[in-house]
């Protein structure tokens, strides 16, 4: 008798557990989109190239096109969706929303997924590539930062310096909200 090509996985979602039968090979984007109609999250490439799928996992960013389904189970997925408080829009949301940081929309999700942990990551003090002293504490959080930290996002339309803006105003929303 030939193994089973699928299994049972319950995966958190926005804070819910869903219970599916997958095919072993299904990744965590056709999970999201086609068995939870979450399509929020968006297909690009399908290569992990665009960044267009990017989710949270674990509030650390992730491609969903390469990640498998069966390798998500127990852990925290955040997409697009699980991003509000209700009605009320998480801060880079509001930002993208203010300031243009998109255009068609296609590439946003991904975006402010991606956004999110970087404004995480900068406030945990990591280090990117353009950070010129990686032993002088968290850097400053420039333009160049913003760029090269959320460079795995690609925008067709070219929102590129809205986006920058966007990432800044929430950084520094964030900010106050600590001190």
């Amino acid at each position: 008798m030939a193994p089973s090509t699928s299994s049972a996985v319950t995966l958190r979602v926005n804070g819910e557990k869903y219970t599916l039968t997958v095919d072993h090979r299904t990744t965590l984007l056709d999970a999201l989109r086609e068995r939870l109609d979450l399509t929020g999250t968006k297909k690009g490439c399908d290569q992990g190239q665009c960044g267009a799928c990017t989710v949270l996992l674990d509030d650390r960013r992730a491609v969903a096109c390469l990640q498998l389904a069966v390798a998500a189970e127990g852990r925290e997925i955040t997409t697009i969706e699980g991003v509000a408080d209700g009605d009320r829009l998480h801060p880079v949301q509001q930002a993208f929303l203010d300031l243009d940081g998109y255009q068609c929309g296609y590439c946003t999700p991904g975006q402010i997924c991606s956004a999110l942990a970087v404004i995480e990551e900068h406030a945990a003090g990591w280090p990117s590539a353009v950070t010129e002293d990686v032993r002088a504490g968290a850097p400053a959080l420039t333009a160049d930062e913003i760029r090269e930290r959320m460079s795995g996002n690609l925008c067709r339309c070219g929102a590129y310096a809205q986006i920058v803006q966007a990432v800044a105003r929430a950084a520094d929303q964030a900010k106050e909200t600590v001190a």
